[in-house]
């Protein structure tokens, strides 16, 4: 299996849709709500074109996307959302590792990820990248997903030396 990323472009749509329609996808992010096709064409997808947002391949086949933002910063976020078919798989992992190399070598300091506490398969993707706990706070997320009054983690990794 072949991880490969590249940018988002118009025709990526369609899987986009399909990705934010499955409830499980969406379910430490909205709680399982998922998105309009509507929201998706007209603001999610542009701003993923232009820029810190990658699709993810597996064999040429749709798997979800990865972002590392903002560009070229010296702090760059990490995030990432996999159709549930390549859950599991070490794609996630993968493909972390990939844009946490790449922010290093454009120079950024440090990356960082937020999930929720209780989010473990997310938090096990940061540790299994080499991130370690920064910080434990309460986000002030619109959609109440059950665990959420444990609240959120931030885990980072520091550019090595």
């Amino acid at each position: 299996m072949t991880l490969e990323l590249r940018r988002f472009t118009a025709a990526d749509l369609e899987n986009l849709v399909a990705l934010d329609s499955d409830p499980e996808v969406m379910f430490y992010i909205t709680g399982g709500e998922t998105t309009s096709r509507e929201e998706i064409e007209t603001e999610v997808l542009p701003a993923f074109i232009r820029g810190g947002f990658w699709v993810a391949e597996v064999d040429g086949q749709f798997a979800g996307w990865f972002h590392l933002r903002p560009d070229d910063a010296l702090e760059r976020e990490l995030g990432y959302r996999l159709a549930r078919r390549y859950w599991g798989q070490g794609l996630a992992t993968q493909g972390s590792r990939m844009l946490i190399d790449m922010a290093f070598e454009q120079g950024a300091h440090r990356v960082f990820a937020h999930t929720l506490v209780v989010h473990t398969a997310s938090r096990r993707v940061m540790e299994k990248c080499g991130m370690t706990v920064a910080r434990y706070f309460h986000g002030d997320w619109p959609y109440r997903i059950p665990g959420d009054e444990l609240g959120d983690v931030e885990y980072e990794i520091i550019r090595p030396d």
